[in-house]
């Protein structure tokens, strides 16, 4: 008799997610009930409130961009056999950088590149690429300190993005602010330099498209090249891919490189897709959110999709509710808590243990009823 995989291990990425969701909405549910003020009208706004206009809905879906790329971004270093812990810093940074880039070619006076304007699309490709480069090279340096000196790159990409973060708070609220205004921020882009909007008058713009055909290369690197391969093996079992003539620790700097770049290119798609322009604190906590994601999808890249779209309905939800209908914003804090704990929790071990016990007991019971 063959020994079959159960299909709830097979299906354990989504399996997680499923769980996690349907197990949260009932605490969703109770904590409304006991904290909020005018419950009916809370749920209502909580559950159909991020979908009942096209400004919600696409100012939900744009939330969801930045978390898919961010969390890819994630995902790639935990695949590689890394942690980065500098996603918010390197959002924060390459947000800046492209806008710098921006506004040289475009929008500062008398800040043309190469003394003429240059056309939109390739200085919106330059800003990316200055932008990834930017992140790239902060990502990378952690790698490299921890192949070359063995320090933990969790710690150092912390301690490198929180030291450039003020730096760039700086800059943005300081020298490079725009006065004429009252934002603590930098000039806008000209309206040529912002992504088109999908769904106006909301903030979801062509980045959406974008991000999801990164991830999608994602799922093919990690899953049909060569260097995925290497990248999986060396991430999960660092032994077996020694045993089988792989240097784990070659991994290392390329993982925490390209960690590094997506998360700064999720800071261009902000700054240029989003908001139009970068002011102080864009990143808004951006990238631990994307840790939570990339948890909830177990890493898989194609599980990200399902996993961003719950938290991005999670946060526009608890967003809606507090807005709505006086939910505190503590009750907030919590809801998002309970649901990254339930998805984050390894449910499929109990499952091996739980279902066969199941039916051992029903075959029990079936039995008992025939013999009687």
């Amino acid at each position: 008799m063959k020994n079959k995989t159960p299909l709830f291990k097979i299906a354990s990425p989504l399996f997680g997610i499923v769980f996690a969701l349907g197990s949260a909405v009932l605490l969703i549910v109770i904590l409304i009930l006991v904290n909020s003020p005018a419950p009916e009208r809370t749920l209502r706004a909580f559950f159909i409130g991020p979908w009942s206009s096209p400004w919600f809905l696409g100012n939900t879906l744009d939330g969801i961009t930045l978390l898919l790329t961010a969390s890819l971004a994630v995902t790639i270093a935990f695949r590689g056999g890394t942690f980065n812990l500098g996603a918010e810093g390197q959002i924060y940074i390459g947000g800046l950088t492209a806008s710098v880039v921006l506004l040289a070619g475009r929008g500062w006076p008398g800040g043309e590149i190469g003394g003429g304007a240059l056309p939109a699309w390739l200085l919106l490709f330059l800003a990316a690429i200055a932008a990834m480069t930017v992140g790239g090279l902060m990502g990378g340096f952690s790698g490299l300190l921890k192949k070359r000196f063995g320090m933990n790159e969790l710690i150092t990409s912390f301690l490198f993005s929180s030291a450039l973060i003020p730096v760039a708070d700086f800059l943005i609220t300081g020298p490079w602010r725009d006065s004429s205004g009252n934002l603590l921020a930098l000039p806008a882009f000209s309206a040529d330099l912002v992504f088109s909007r999908l769904m106006p008058p909301s903030n979801l713009s062509v980045t959406f498209i974008f991000a999801v055909l990164i991830v999608l290369a994602g799922h093919v690197f990690l899953n049909r090249t060569y260097l995925g391969y290497h990248f999986r093996i060396s991430g999960a079992a660092a032994a077996f891919a020694r045993f089988g003539g792989m240097e784990p620790e070659k991994v290392w700097i390329p993982a925490m490189t390209a960690s590094g770049a997506l998360a700064a290119l999720t800071g261009f798609f902000a700054v240029a897709g989003t908001f139009g322009r970068c002011h102080a604190g864009f990143s808004g906590g951006l990238g631990w959110s994307a840790i939570a994601v990339a948890l909830i999808a177990r890493n898989r890249p194609l599980a990200l999709l399902p996993a961003a779209l719950i938290y991005g309905w999670l946060k526009s939800g608890s967003n809606s509710a507090l807005l709505a209908a006086g939910l505190n914003l503590e009750t907030t804090s919590l809801i998002q808590a309970v649901v990254l704990l339930f998805a984050t929790a390894s449910c499929v071990p109990v499952l091996e243990r739980l279902i066969p016990a199941l039916r051992k007991k029903t075959g029990q019971t079936k039995e008992a009823l025939n013999h009687d």
